[in-house]
């Protein structure tokens, strides 16, 4: 081919291209309609001129300790005026934990924004500034100030500090309603990835509600606007230029952005910084039970028509609800008129709640629906009670029971718990119920993961403190045409939960 007649080829292909891309040009305005450029708008410079002020990058520091032990590498021992001299000086007298050279400083980057502008309040990521020794506030006029630590949660992974703003004018952003957010709405995200400085992404709300089991109060907005380490602490905005997320995790084989980045919802962390702000602590309601999800089959165990709520495993002793108000087996439903659709939901809006509050807790217990009031606790003291006892509710399930032979059921051995089997199985004085001998290899008991030493306290929320109980309370289930047998068991130590058998 002569050099014209490629020219002239070249001159075809370049033409075709720009043909190809002038039509795909023309079909984009056809797939986006006026109402929905409203909602995701062509460009988001003004709304993003107005946040970058806001949004900080935060830098911390922490001096660690050098490598000690057993694994530290000794310099070697060298003839005097040796030529490596220097070399091995270099290399091992330098590092950390070497004389002279006791630690080393590691720094570490996040992002975060500034919610009040006259007290110079920073909200960030509990896991941004985890540890630190310094911590640097840098804004994207350039100005770094000091910070000083407010207040953490690990729980929900949030961190308040606060800068001294005198001299120094401060751009600050609100927080959203991030229960109005649906799937679909835009968002942006602001924050600093791999250190990159001040760096704007927009994407789509793509998931709400997403438990990804970092916390007990996982509720997270997920979103493909890009989030990458560094952003770790930034807000996520709506539209309307409010906060109603904080970036806290994504999901990547790579470490980068793959689409899948989750915040922490306004709804959540509001109350949270308000806390941190007013006490330096969080200050969360406690109800004191163990809880456990509402299968199929415990539902159909208690005569509920669908699976839904939390059922009550055990009720902490010393606890608000220690009084009876509540008891083992009962089903929570709602709570201060909130609906508690499955188990996770109800730790999360009982921590929500004021401590001291009287608030009315729906319950389904023995298959009747009914309302009790109940006044909650303190989370943060809860926690101190309940690591000191083994959550056993202290019931009397009668002291008074004839001594009886063992007995077979539903593939297991059951008998009288006496002195004798507590010592064999370790069992605590406290617990009170039959014990489980011995469990049939393949049995519907052994499918359910139940365990000799074991004792069962109560059947179909009925207590059983005989052999010849636990066989009473199986034939009544069978009459009654139930195809499951609701069991709460006790561990060794009285720690419940329950478990469903098949009876047939």
């Amino acid at each position: 081919m002569t050099s014209n007649s490629f020219l002239r080829a070249a001159r075809r292909t370049l033409t075709a291209g720009a043909a190809a891309l002038l039509i795909g040009a023309a079909t984009v305005p056809s797939l986006v309609t006026p109402a929905a450029a409203d909602d995701g708008p062509a460009s988001v410079a003004d709304l993003a001129q107005g946040l970058l002020g806001a949004v900080v990058n935060i830098s911390t520091s922490q001096r660690v300790k050098g490598t000690e032990g057993p694994g530290a590498v000794p310099m070697p021992q060298l003839p005097e005026g040796s030529p490596f001299q220097d070399f091995f000086d270099d290399f091992f007298k330098n590092r950390p934990g070497e004389q002279g050279n006791p630690s080393q400083k590691v720094q570490s980057l996040g992002s975060g924004f500034v919610v009040d502008a006259e007290q110079g309040i920073v909200v960030t990521n509990n896991h941004v500034i985890a540890d630190a020794d310094d911590i640097e506030v840098n804004f994207s006029d350039g100005v770094t100030l000091k910070a000083t630590l407010v207040g953490t949660d690990t729980k929900t992974d949030v961190a308040v500090l606060k800068v001294d703003p005198k001299g120094h004018k401060l751009t600050a952003v609100k927080f959203g309603d991030s229960s109005k957010m649906r799937v679909g709405d835009w968002v942006m995200a602001i924050g600093n990835p791999f250190g990159l400085g001040g760096t704007v992404t927009v994407g789509i709300v793509s998931a709400r509600n997403r438990d990804i089991n970092s916390g007990p109060y996982d509720d997270f907005i997920q979103t493909d606007a890009a989030i990458n380490r560094g952003n770790s602490g930034g807000p996520l905005f709506n539209s309307a230029g409010e906060v109603i997320g904080i970036n806290t995790a994504i999901i990547s084989p790579s470490g980068g952005s793959i689409g899948i980045g989750f915040s922490i919802p306004s709804q959540l962390a509001l109350g949270v910084v308000d806390q941190l702000r007013q006490f330096g602590e969080t200050r969360r309601g406690w109800l004191g039970v163990r809880i456990q999800p509402v299968t199929d089959d415990i539902a159909e165990s208690l005569g509920m028509a669908t699976a839904k709520g939390a059922l009550v495993a055990g009720v902490i002793k010393g606890g608000p609800v220690d009084n009876g108000t509540i008891l083992a087996g009962d089903v929570i439903i709602k709570f201060d008129g909130r609906d508690v659709n499955e188990m996770r939901d109800l730790p999360r809006v009982v921590a929500e709640s004021t401590v001291g509050k009287a608030v009315d807790v729906v319950i389904v217990r023995k298959g009747v629906e009914q309302t009790v009031k109940v006044t909650l606790g303190r989370l943060e003291d809860g926690e101190k009670l309940a690591s000191g006892e083994n959550g056993n509710t202290d019931k009397d399930t009668g002291d008074e029971a004839p001594a009886v032979s063992t007995a077979s059921v539903l593939g297991m051995t059951v008998g009288e718990l006496n002195d004798e089997t507590r010592t064999k199985f370790g069992i605590a004085a406290e617990v009170s119920g039959v014990v489980i001998t011995d469990v049939a290899k393949d049995s519907a008991a052994a499918e359910r993961g139940i365990q000799a030493g074991e004792v069962i306290t109560e059947i179909a929320q009925e207590s059983v403190a005989t052999p010849k109980d636990v066989m009473d309370r199986i034939a009544a289930l069978k009459e009654q045409g139930r195809k499951n047998a609701l069991l709460m068991l006790a561990s060794k130590s009285g720690e419940l939960r329950f478990v469903t058998i098949r009876m047939d």
